[in-house]
């Protein structure tokens, strides 16, 4: 085991997350180079607009929106208007240039428990101007598999022998697993980078015990023995290391003049909103120190 790392409480607005990834010791895990858990919270009804998250934009990476419980809508500047639900993927590619928005329209009228995850993967340098582009991908297009004591989803990438239906464009893993209390669980090999992210009850990794709302991340030649020691939810992740990025706000980039070339755009109005949300969005950050939080 290389390090735990604990989610640390952070606002994006009207409701609080736990920050995952980026650390200060550990910037990325194979490409993912950000990681967001949101909730569980119960959202009280009507959910007011304030809660939405308002336009801004991305570069440079790809976000990855995962639902345990709860609905969102999205909304970008391709005029693509898409729900999320539990088990669904939607699988933005930001490359050059891309906003949007996250709303809690299917929930507003009559509220309800809100719970998931936000990753953002690193593009290869190759393609970190790639045109922008938007995947949605339905429950029943993604493998499922079960094993004495645990049933899991392959949300993106390869493991376990399986490949997700979902566009990836580097190796990685990305795995939903529930798992009995006594149930013992292998990462998948292959990936040089690989973690495990505790949403909920409690894991055991080679006799050392593990809560909620952390990440062990493990090196590559490891064969760690992880047990849940209650009934467990988790998320395997990793992949094969891009290289380092440079990150500000929600741009991520190999070089820092395409950061300071994507806060010029976004100020000047270079970037497009979306169609439905061109009356708001949120203004580029003043710089400090420390520097801005990245929204999800």
């Amino acid at each position: 085991m290389e390090m735990a790392i604990p989610a640390r409480r952070r606002s994006i607005g009207a409701f609080e997350v736990g920050r995952v990834l980026p650390f200060a010791k550990r910037r990325m895990v194979g490409p993912f180079v950000f990681l967001d858990h949101m909730g569980p919270m119960s959202m009280a009804a009507p959910i007011p607009h304030t809660a939405d998250v308002r336009p801004h934009p991305h570069i440079g990476l790809a976000t990855v929106t995962y639902l345990f419980d709860g609905e969102m809508t999205h909304r970008d500047s391709l005029g693509v208007t898409q729900a999320i639900r539990p088990g669904e993927v939607n699988w933005m590619t930001a490359g050059r240039g891309i906003s949007h928005s996250e709303r809690f329209d299917g929930m507003r009228a009559d509220g309800g428990n809100m719970h998931g995850l936000q990753a953002w993967v690193a593009l290869p340098e190759a393609d970190e101007e790639t045109a922008p582009a938007f995947d949605h991908y339905d429950a029943e297009a993604l493998p499922r598999f079960t094993e004495s004591g645990m049933s899991a989803r392959l949300i993106a990438g390869s493991a376990f022998g399986m490949t997700s239906a979902v566009k990836t464009r580097s190796p990685l893993f990305y795995i939903d697993a529930r798992l009995d209390a006594g149930t013992r669980l292998g990462l998948p090999s292959g990936h040089r980078e690989r973690a495990i992210y505790i949403v909920q009850g409690r894991v055991e990794v080679d006799g050392q015990a593990y809560d909620p709302g952390q990440m062990i991340v493990f090196g590559s030649a490891e064969s760690p023995s992880i047990r849940a020691l209650d009934a467990a939810h988790v998320v395997l992740l990793g992949g094969e290391p891009l290289g380092p990025r440079h990150i500000w706000w929600n741009f991520v980039s190999s070089r820092k003049e395409r950061i300071e070339q994507a806060k010029a755009d976004w100020q000047a109005g270079r970037i497009a909103l979306p169609p439905h949300d061109k009356d708001e969005m949120i203004p580029l950050p003043e710089e400090r120190k420390p520097k801005p939080e990245p929204m999800s």
